[in-house]
């Protein structure tokens, strides 16, 4: 039933959407140079990696500076990723990710292998399910990039205090998901991105 919800909220989302999406994409194309998309191996169900989509949000290769975002004006974000990035329209591309089957609506966020390397048995239950577009600790963690920009040492803070304080959240979720559950935090997501922020 929750992929049947996946696909048709993807292509309504999709179709309604496409004129914008292609201004944005046109956008990005005029002013920066690089491709439009940036494209991510991250790690899904059952430890497969898969590519990731999302509006590029950064200047070419900026990611070989570092795999995390430090606060919202992070040296390496162009003037439009950075409002692409305030309301989350840069993850809109993950659309294609969840009609192909990649990925769900509602699940845990897919982390890079970097990272998933680094979980105990308990936190690696999280790749039981297919990871999704928003989630518990997506909700919690919204202003994670301003948590980072506080710390001397922002990958230490990510790996030893937020990452399994995202994990416990995510276990919320999978010992909970349901139709209940997927509802319940798609109002949250957009209450939060377009209300509380």
């Amino acid at each position: 039933m929750i992929r049947v919800f996946d696909i048709l909220f993807s292509i309504i989302v999709v179709i309604v959407l496409f004129p914008f999406l292609i201004i944005i994409a046109a956008v990005i194309k005029i002013t920066t140079a690089g491709d439009i998309f940036f494209i991510q191996k991250r790690v899904g169900q059952s430890g497969k990696d898969f590519n990731l989509y999302k509006f590029r949000t950064m200047h070419k290769d900026a990611d070989t500076k570092g795999l995390l975002t430090v606060g919202g004006r992070d040296s390496r974000i162009t003037k439009v990723g950075y409002l692409l990035r305030k309301f989350k329209v840069d993850e809109l591309p993950q659309l294609i990710n969840i009609i192909a089957g990649d990925m769900s609506i509602v699940g845990p966020r897919p982390e890079v292998r970097k990272y998933v390397e680094m979980y105990d048995d308990e936190q690696l239950k999280v790749l039981y399910v297919k990871p999704g577009l928003t989630d518990f600790a997506s909700l919690e963690f919204i202003n994670e990039n301003e948590l980072l920009a506080m710390s001397s040492n922002p990958e230490q803070l990510y790996i030893e205090k937020i990452m399994p304080a995202k994990l416990l959240l995510n276990k919320k979720f999978i010992d909970n998901r349901g139709i209940k559950i997927y509802f319940e935090v798609i109002i949250k997501t957009i209450k939060k991105i377009f209300f509380e922020r």
